[in-house]
């Protein structure tokens, strides 16, 4: 039961929505089942609540409006506010979470969900007469998200007529999926395993416009594990279950001969790893306390550890699988069919930011701490983006193919159709607390084609400069070696 006194946040949270008449009585109910995503949209439960129990003033607020719905939560988003109580309390969890001693140096620069002013200006119209638009962008404070922020930072979106108001931060993937569905953003990066899981399964229609960025994740330990056979009787965790990060640990424990484990104690004599979700943000806290022996995920939390001295980096998944996308740029799929030419629009302004990163690295990581788009501390942002192959993590094995000459994070935007087929493979094998009966009959050779909107992603690459740009090719072979 939720109850409250926030309109919106009833109509946000709410499968149905009833009222509790004063004294005796039973509940009535205002709107069906199911439908409040559509309801939101349109603004049709917001009117039928307060036109049926509004207050004399409410009712002529409708009646001001022609009969309209005053601004719903995601207009007032794209102002740059927080609407509802819900985001106001999302945003106190996050500061919560920064203010906490265990890694208070880690996360100590605050949120810049409810701060951040925009930088981009409006702009009326695109040289060549293109109509103007307004994406509103959601993000983790990670380097995933670094072609976003920036493309909003260095004016790319401005450039091409798209207003992009303050980037709303979020603590995990699932508010971000909420708010891509609800339509409190427009445009997000997402892990590619959890688009494709949200298009087959959930049935959200989602696009993916271009990669956000390769590789940018590492398996980080506790000091004490020295291999992966270490982990066995130990817990691991990962940031969402339909991840490439759970993907590719999952070829790591196979390859040791371990058996990954999720609703069970783990056992080193029955070498099992039991598997466990927990957000980005909280996985330095928890590794540090002891109650996991290592976390995947994406950096700069993993260089965050390396800085603090809490934790190693055990293998990074770029040198499993090489230059494997991770994040990928996510709108849905109405603003592809409806306005095409904002979605590429904007899809060339992330490539280009992607292009300004590649030239700047050391600038790049420098503007993601001073706009406080990253809370992490700077030196572990310039070691993600500026650090080469460091002979050590020869040594160690961190790096164990110094020949692929692979960046910790990089920016390439052409999605390869032959890495989705691949990851839909790699995901039918992969273990997860979720019913996946769906992926049976997913045919990897077809996702790629009805998921990705390659004819924008084709012409975007082709106006920023194409696939030379970024030194890649037009065709490779995945090649994934745990």
């Amino acid at each position: 039961m939720l109850v409250t006194h926030d309109l919106d946040e009833a109509l946000l949270l709410g499968d149905r929505i009833g009222l509790l008449h004063p004294g005796p009585g039973p509940l009535e109910l205002v709107t069906s089942p199911v439908t409040r995503r559509e309801q939101l949209a349109d603004g049709s439960a917001r009117r039928e609540l307060l036109a049926r129990f509004g207050s004399p003033a409410e009712r002529d607020e409708l009646s001001g409006h022609d009969g309209k719905a005053p601004d719903p939560p995601a207009a007032a988003l794209s102002a740059g506010m927080a609407s509802t109580r819900r985001e106001a309390l999302t945003i106190t969890g996050s500061l919560a979470l920064l203010a906490a001693p265990v890694v208070g140096s880690l996360l100590g620069t605050g949120d810049r969900t409810a701060t951040a002013a925009t930088t981009t200006a409006a702009t009326p119209a695109r040289p060549g007469g293109a109509a103007s638009a307004t994406l509103r962008i959601g993000y983790l404070p990670i380097t995933d998200a670094a072609p976003l922020l920036l493309a909003h930072d260095s004016g790319q979106f401005g450039k091409r007529g798209i207003t992009t108001p303050a980037p709303v931060l979020y603590r995990g993937w699932a508010p971000l999926v909420e708010a891509l569905q609800g339509g409190n953003v427009d445009i997000v990066h997402l892990l590619m395993p959890l688009a494709i899981q949200l298009r087959y399964d959930a049935g959200v229609p989602v696009k993916v416009l271009a990669w956000n960025h390769a590789n940018g994740s590492a398996l980080t330990v506790a000091k004490d594990v020295e291999r992966v056979e270490d982990l066995a009787g130990t817990k691991v965790a990962v940031p969402a279950w339909f991840s490439v990060h759970n993907v590719v640990l999952q070829k790591l424990l196979r390859k040791a001969g371990i058996k990954p484990v999720l609703d069970t104690a783990p056992s080193a004599r029955d070498r099992t790893t039991q598997l466990v979700v927990i957000p980005p943000a909280d996985m330095p806290t928890a590794l540090q306390s002891g109650s996991i022996s290592g976390y995947i995920v994406a950096e700069p939390f993993c260089a965050a550890a390396e800085v603090l001295g809490i934790g190693k980096i055990l293998r990074f998944t770029g040198d499993v699988w090489k230059d494997h996308a991770c994040c990928v740029t996510v709108v849905r799929e109405q603003l592809v069919r409806d306005r095409p030419d904002v979605a590429l629009r904007a899809t060339e302004a992330i490539i280009a930011a992607q292009l300004a990163i590649r030239g700047d690295r050391e600038g790049a990581a420098r503007r993601l701490s001073e706009g406080r788009y990253l809370p992490q501390p700077l030196p572990a942002l310039e070691r993600t983006f500026t650090a080469r192959t460091d002979p050590a993590y020869v040594s160690s094995g961190a790096v164990r193919h110094p020949e692929w000459d692979s960046r910790r994070i990089d920016f390439q935007p052409h999605p390869y159709p032959g890495y989705t087929g691949e990851l839909v493979r790699a995901m039918k094998e992969t273990v997860v607390d979720a019913n996946v009966t769906w992926l049976d009959d997913l045919d990897p050779g077809e996702v790629h084609g009805d998921l990705v909107a390659t004819d924008i992603s084709a012409a975007a690459l082709d106006a920023t400069g194409g696939l030379s740009a970024f030194g890649a090719p037009r065709v490779r072979t995945e090649v994934i070696e745990p």
